[in-house]
């Protein structure tokens, strides 16, 4: 049986389910299985089967504890017609990359991809371990998962969820997404301040005993939504072998050839799930960290040195406008084997703001190649794809598409590339928009319409007439008011 156990060391081990209701460990490290299991099947034995069968025994092979049939209804669960395409995720080549549309579930947005299954895991767990209390959801977004974790989440017995967003960097399309969320559970929160502030305010919440104490007495347990949960992260890693498939059956590569995989991150949760195909089996030649102006990421790949010590920026691709990456500390993991170095590392970035990684964690990053875009060069890839090749990207897929490029630039590898399309670009209208050097228009929304009038691409189920709906969620809070609007939450 895979358990799970902390990053920062201790020798508790615990269940899949235990790992998935606690979200963080008590020492604050994330939870890592204690093993990476082998890939339950050849990829080739998979060609022509549905998503779900996939994700199922990917899922399975990780959570151990879960049965068979617990994991096929949490799967079943998922992944239905909530997903407008009926692959789910369909693999499309265009330019020089395949493209791993995550983007068409009801938030238009890969985060759906995980948090459409989360709350099934988590209600299995809490049956599993007995847990009688509430689960009080806590998120912090950067726009995208957030939406997905109310979606999910919206009147889920036996559980709360609370969101806290950057009430200035997010998109007009995400914004509203949030603030007219239904469900008599969902608590939604803009925060003036950016994701860090959002993101490190969640975990000095978690890390609060006294807090966690009073809120048990009141009858609820913390956990979060966010890709520190392996209950969110281990549905990721199926994509990636699922892409792998698909581009066997198109005839693109034989079974055993290397692909490389791009994807746009800024919290390193959704590459970290690829790097967790690759351990599984798939053969992947370069894993490929596509950043924007924030090039935190880009600077540690090419450095060894992680420093926060720099300017914040707000961009067109603000899914990804982080300085913190929470998930980079698995990686460390990982390649170093010592909880104890993680421990040290990750007290220096809180204390100091950076840290420097050993020879032998650089050595284990040989397999990734970061790059990063500017706001322009984003802009300037929407609008190559879209004119050259009739595909219309939004400005998160366009920045990995773009260092992707400089990618084969620099290094003439023309290895079959998988490339990880988060959005739908209807979320980020405005800017594409601009791409396209369309008119401006009024906001957001007719913003959406225009773009649908001159590409005749689909608008997302989810995203249309937003601008119709009520607002539910106004509320704007100070950074540090996030403890109040908890307990005023859970009532």
């Amino acid at each position: 049986m895979i358990q799970y156990k902390s990053t920062r060391g201790g020798d508790h081990l615990r269940t899949a389910a235990s790992a998935v209701i606690k979200g963080i460990a008590e020492d604050r490290g994330l939870f890592v299985p204690d093993s990476i299991p082998a890939l339950p099947f050849r990829p080739g034995e998979m060609v022509g089967r549905p998503y779900k069968e996939v994700a199922k025994a990917v899922i399975g092979a990780f959570f151990t504890d879960y049965t068979e049939e617990e994991i096929q209804a949490c799967v079943d669960g998922a992944y239905d017609e909530k997903f407008e395409a009926e692959d789910i995720v369909p693999v499309v080549g265009a330019g020089d990359a395949f493209f791993l549309e995550l983007y068409h579930g009801k938030t238009a947005a890969f985060k759906d991809m995980a948090l459409s299954i989360l709350p099934y895991l988590l209600t299995t767990a809490m049956k599993k371990e007995k847990e009688e209390k509430k689960i009080a959801i806590l998120t912090a977004t950067s726009g995208d998962t957030g939406k997905a974790a109310l979606e999910g989440f919206a009147d889920v017995p036996g559980t709360e969820i609370i969101v806290f967003y950057p009430s200035d960097g997010v998109s007009e399309v995400q914004k509203r997404q949030m603030t007219t969320q239904e469900g008599a559970n969902t608590h939604v929160f803009g925060i003036r301040g950016n994701f860090d502030d959002a993101q490190t305010g969640v975990k000095q919440i978690f890390d609060d005993e006294a807090f966690n104490a009073a809120l048990e007495q009141r009858g609820f347990r913390l956990s979060s939504a966010n890709s520190i949960n392996i209950g969110r992260l281990v549905p990721q890693v199926a994509y990636y072998v699922y892409g792998y498939i698909k581009l066997i059956e198109q005839g693109v590569i034989r079974e055993g050839d290397p692909v490389n995989i791009v994807v746009p991150t800024g919290n390193f949760g959704n590459i970290l799930a690829s790097y967790y195909a690759g351990r599984m089996g798939i053969p992947v030649n370069r894993f490929i960290c596509a950043s924007n102006t924030n090039k935190v990421l880009t600077d540690f790949i090419n450095t060894g040195e992680y420093n926060t010590g720099r300017p914040f920026h707000v961009t067109y691709s603000p899914s990804m406008d982080i300085l913190i990456s929470s998930n980079l500390e698995r990686l460390l993991y990982h390649l170093s084997g010592s909880p104890e170095e993680v421990r040290k590392m990750m007290e220096k970035l809180a204390q100091e703001g950076h840290y420097s990684v050993s020879g032998a964690v650089r050595e284990g990053m040989k397999p990734f190649w970061g790059g990063f875009a500017d706001d322009e060069e984003t802009l300037e890839s929407v609008r190559g794809m879209y004119r050259e090749h009739g595909y219309l990207m939004d400005t998160h897929t366009a920045v990995a598409y773009k260092v992707y490029e400089d990618y084969r630039a620099e290094t003439g590898d023309l290895t079959p590339t998988l490339l990880a399309s988060t959005a739908s670009a209807y979320k980020f209208a405005s800017s594409v928009n601009r791409a396209l050097e369309m008119p401006e228009e009024a906001d957001g929304f007719a913003c959406v319409r225009a773009l649908e009038t001159e590409t005749g691409v689909k608008v997302p189920s989810g995203l249309k007439d937003l601008d119709q709906k009520a607002v539910r969620h106004p509320a704007v809070i100070e950074k540090t008011a996030l403890r109040q609007a908890i307990e005023d939450s859970l009532k």
